[in-house]
């Protein structure tokens, strides 16, 4: 059974720094994609970066402060943010689609969800 683990989030002030982790289990995700998600309330889940085996991309919201990053060997991938907003505040949800090609936005593009962590900016 495939499992991907949230952990690292929590209340932060704006300005502050957090780490994300995802780790998965139940299979090796050695190629395809990974990405997050953040879902706040009362609007859709939107994309906020992701990885593969070359690439990273961002959304152009989180571009210059959030860093993705993926450890193979751990089957993990990691999201640090910076310079948090609390625009930020949001559900982090991690994805996985390990067997398709190229780096999706859209949720759809994603086989695997985790069940996310919660991540609040104060002002």
């Amino acid at each position: 059974q495939v499992q991907l683990v949230e952990s690292g989030g929590g209340l932060v002030q704006g300005g502050g720094s957090l780490r994300l982790s995802c780790a998965a289990s139940g299979r090796t995700f050695s190629s395809g994609a990974m990405g997050w998600f953040r879902q706040a309330p009362g609007k859709e889940r939107e994309f906020v970066a992701g990885i593969d085996e070359s690439t990273v991309y961002y959304a152009p919201s989180v571009k210059g402060r959030f860093t993705i990053s993926r450890d193979y060997a751990k089957n993990t991938v990691y999201l640090s943010m910076n310079s948090l907003e609390p625009e930020d505040t949001a559900v982090y949800v991690c994805a996985a689609a390990p067997d398709r090609v190229g780096i999706g936005t859209e949720p759809g593009r994603y086989d695997y969800w985790g069940q996310g962590t919660q991540v609040t900016v104060s002002s």
